[in-house]
């Protein structure tokens, strides 16, 4: 059978999408359905791979950590079920190794054309994007999505950000601990990152201290495991980013949040889905880690390659801990000014509010084909992009509206059909963006 096969480094593309994450990969997978070119740069699941502490689980449910895919048929349970590992929709924890492996499957059987380099610079010279990767090479493209997730936006507290790397580090910082074993080490914060980092040093033998300004950790409560009576449903429905009639809203209406008034929609952002560690952490942590809460971090001194914090309690009162390394479990804030592959001049040019991304009904800036997808666009579109079970709306929505322009577009090249041999862990598809 004849087959056409392109030149996998098509000089010009439609779209070019820098991520291959959740979001990233998932709207690859829908372009590539739609027959739109394309081309995606970056490692696959590679936040999830260098960013998350190994051993910790996932705080979203089994149902609610699926990739999307065309047919909606490769969830998280379909894959746990070919690979023979334990699933279930509500109340079974996810471990992070098994949804890495779930999305890097996920990568070859949808996305095989991924390009696993990272991008140096975008620029935009004259009609067209201009981007520059690391391994020398130039593309060109009519649009650009940037699916860059958290990277580039780790939060650190001005009061720690100047001491020495070695003594200080931020959550992203840390996939495996094992270094940690016999260093007194303080987590600040009071989220799932900061209760997972808790228990996972405690595991391999650290001395572990929480810090957190709030006077309680508010936990997530554990599923019941039993189906959900009709008025417990209407009372305080159950979405994928969590309970109530307010986030049921933000997971199933993100295109009428985004016509809500701008500041509006950045407090709910803000407010909405607080700090609150999942339900299984609770016993690692409570009676086995000490927690300093409802404290502020009002001094950091360094000596002796030791760091001594002043904590300051609500009523005055002021203690001093020393510790051989402090951990900012302080989150992320979008700053689109750190997206610094971008050139300046574009940069500039992006309308934004309080620095991120002002953007359309189709998750496009004010510059012109250049769109924002996942955590850049939640306060476009509310709290769902904050989570992974955000990929199902975003990668439907911007495929379908990347497509219809792109069949307008004069100058955009096509992909071949795919042509697909074999089944299941043999398959072999060829054409269509088969970049390698």
């Amino acid at each position: 059978m004849a087959m056409t096969i392109r030149d996998p480094q098509e000089s010009v593309v439609d779209v070019a999408i820098v991520g291959a994450g959740p979001y990233g990969l998932s709207l690859a997978a829908h372009l590539h359905a739609l027959g739109v070119s394309f081309r995606i740069f970056g490692n696959p699941m590679s936040t999830w791979l260098t960013q998350m502490p190994k051993g910790m689980r996932l705080k979203s449910e089994g149902f609610a950590s699926t990739l999307s895919e065309p047919s909606s048929t490769f969830t998280l349970a379909h894959y746990c079920k070919e690979a023979g590992l334990p699933y279930a929709d509500i109340g079974l924890p996810v471990p992070l190794a098994t949804f890495i492996s779930y999305g890097l499957e996920f990568q070859k059987r949808y996305v095989p054309n991924l390009e696993c380099v990272q991008v140096s610079s975008i620029s935009k010279p004259h009609e067209r994007f201009r981007i520059c990767l690391e391994n020398g090479k130039v593309c060109e493209a009519c649009r650009v999505v940037l699916a860059v997730g958290i990277t580039h936006f780790a939060y650190m507290p001005p009061l720690l950000s100047n001491l020495p790397d070695e003594l200080v580090s931020h959550s992203s910082q840390h996939h495996a601990l094992d270094s940690f074993k016999g260093k007194a080490v303080a987590v600040v914060g009071a989220g799932a990152s900061a209760l997972d980092l808790a228990a996972l040093l405690r595991e391999v033998g650290a001395s572990v201290q929480l810090l957190a300004r709030t006077p309680v950790i508010r936990f997530h409560d554990a599923p019941t495991g039993a189906p959900l009576t009709l008025r417990q449903r209407l009372q305080l429905p159950r979405t994928g980013i969590g309970s109530g009639w307010n986030v049921f809203f933000y997971a199933n209406a993100p295109q009428l949040f985004h016509f809500l008034p701008e500041r509006t929609r950045l407090e709910a952002v803000r407010k909405t889905l607080g700090p609150a560690p999942a339900w299984f952490v609770k016993e690692q942590v409570v009676g086995r880690v000490p927690f300093h809460l409802g404290v502020d971090v009002t001094s950091a001194d360094v000596e002796n390659g030791l760091v001594t914090l002043e904590l300051t309690e609500r009523n005055g009162a002021q203690s001093r801990l020393t510790f051989d390394h402090v951990i900012a479990a302080t989150g992320y804030k979008v700053d689109i000014g750190r997206l610094t592959f971008v050139e300046q001049d574009l940069l500039t040019g992006i309308k934004a509010f309080e620095q991120t991304p002002v953007l359309s009904s189709t998750f496009e800036s004010s510059l012109p084909g250049l769109y924002f997808v996942g955590i850049s666009a939640a306060n476009s579109f509310g709290p769902l992009l904050r989570f992974a079970f955000g990929v199902e709306f975003v990668a439907r929505r911007l495929s379908k509206h990347l497509a219809k322009s792109a069949v307008r577009g004069k100058t955009r090249p096509r992909l071949a059909p795919v042509v697909s041999i074999g089944e299941g862990e043999d398959q072999q598809t060829v054409g269509k963006a088969q970049l390698g």
